[in-house]
Parts: C-alpha cells; structure tokens; sequence
C-alpha cells in the first residue's frame, strides 16, 4: 500500500490509477482514537447484532463481527472525524467538491472471528449483476471512497483488511476468489492511521487469529449524486443536525436539492449558465 505525504494531486492519482489505496499515517489523535474506541466497545457490547455483510460460509461466526451503525448519533468525536479536513480535500478532488457521506460504522472484529469474502463496496457491491447496471459502466470516474480510520494497530494477525492492488482499474467482481488470495496485500499500519482506498478496489477483512479485537471505523463517501448507504437525513438526531458544521451539513446532503416537488417550485429559471444558481 503506498505511503503518501498529503499532496492531494499525488494521492487522487494512486486511488484512480495505481494501486487503489493510501496509507496516511497518524491523522489521529490518540485522544481521539481512545475515545472514540471506547465508545464502539460500548455500543458494540450492549446492543443486539447488527447487519453485517459478505460472510459468505461463515454464517457460524457471524457474531464475532461487530457492527455499530450511525456513528453521528453515538458520540461528538465521530462528527470530527468524518469531515477531518485533510480528508475532505483530498475527496474535494476525487468525488468532487460537492460529495455527500454514505455510511459511518464501525467494525469490531473479535479473536476468532472469520473475516469476510471479497468484494467491491456499495453502490458496486452487486456487480456481479451487470445487466442491473447502466451499459459500459466502467472505472474511468469513481463513485465511492472508502476511509478506514484504524483503532487498533492493524497486523497480519489480527485481520487487517486485504486488498488487490490496481483492481480499481477494471470495475468487476473478484470472482475469482483463489486469484484475489494470490494476489492480495495487507492494509497494515498503527492506531490513529487512516487508509483511503477506492470503492471499486476487491478488499475484504481477514480472520482474526490473535486474542484481541482489532476495531476500525468505516467511512463511506459517496458523489453527490448517489443515494446514501445509510439514510442520513432520518437517521442523524436533531442535536447532531442542531450543531452541524456547513461541511457536516453537506456530508449529510443538505445542499443537494433533489429530489424535488416541481409542482411547489418557483416559475423561474433555476439552472443553467445564465441562471441565478
């Protein structure tokens, strides 16, 4: 995986045409990395199991792979993190500057747990269903970026995510599961690092075989355009929506205008090069 000073241009390029993903480390402070840990640790003890994805045969361990969803409602910590500015430059050039958030979870990976199959994320993650797709979509432009903020350090042993460098180029399912394996790096590094990656790239979390959890916070940004993972605009609390940043309330769709009721809108020219947006 590469390691890239922040030089947007350097970073955007990797994502789109070379290996996929970027490793950039400590964008986190270990106050927040604590904090934020604890918290998914809390939420991911008492509540009742969530959704999870791509288990494939390994429906018998499904419960040692922990997900908390709606990160935004469960602690101010998780509004900081999910519009970090340096991330949001870097996506401002990648999904263009006006992109939304799609998801923020955590996964809580615990000793034993299996990891998953490979895959491709959302709005991709059904590919392998070309004719529910636009015809010749392809990975000359990407939908999707994934941010994956690590709260542990993420090690060969304790299921950090595997990824095929350069898959991105070809937008496809990794059918081919003994190729992925053969082919596959770790996306390794210390808590309080940050990995972009594009949506596009075959990825998939790891078994577990040490005796600790391994946490991450997953991070979906999405162009503006795409319909959320997670239904931002009902599911975030008046309190968080109350305090929300400009950037936050973007992230959160606020200045996307459609869908619209036409019928209730003004008798006036509202788009174009000589309109008044």
């Amino acid at each position: 995986m590469s390691q890239v000073k922040n030089k947007t241009a350097d970073i955007v390029n990797e994502l789109l045409i070379g290996g996929g993903a970027v490793l950039i480390r400590g964008m986190f402070s270990s106050h927040d990395v604590s904090t934020a840990r604890d918290t998914i640790m809390h939420y991911s003890s008492v509540e009742s199991d969530k959704a999870t994805h791509f288990h494939g045969a390994n429906e018998d361990k499904i419960h040692l792979q922990r997900r908390v969803w709606n990160l935004l409602n469960k602690g101010e910590v998780f509004e900081q993190i999910v519009q970090n500015s340096e991330v949001v430059t870097i996506l401002n050039e990648f999904l263009g500057n006006e992109f939304i958030l799609g998801s923020i979870a955590a996964n809580r990976l615990m000793p034993g747990a299996a990891g998953q199959e490979p895959h491709v994320d959302y709005p991709y993650l059904d590919i392998f269903k070309p004719g529910s797709f636009p015809k010749n979509m392809n990975s000359s432009f990407a939908l999707n970026a994934q941010v994956t903020v690590l709260l542990d350090d993420f090690t060969p042993d304790n299921g950090a995510t595997a990824y095929f460098a350069g898959s991105q180029r070809n937008l496809s399912w990794p059918v081919d599961v003994a190729e992925f394996y053969k082919g596959a790096s770790r996306q390794l590094g210390k808590a309080g690092d940050c990995v972009i990656f594009n949506g596009m790239v075959w990825h998939c979390a790891m078994p577990n075989n040490s005796n600790a959890d391994r946490i991450g916070v997953l991070i979906q940004y999405l162009a503006k355009f795409v319909t959320p993972f997670e239904d931002q605009k009902n599911g975030v609390s008046p309190e968080v929506l109350s305090r929300a940043t400009p950037v936050l309330k973007r992230l959160l769709g606020g200045n996307y205008p459609f869908p619209h009721l036409m019928d209730e809108l003004p008798a006036e020219n509202t788009y174009g090069l000589t309109s008044k947006n």
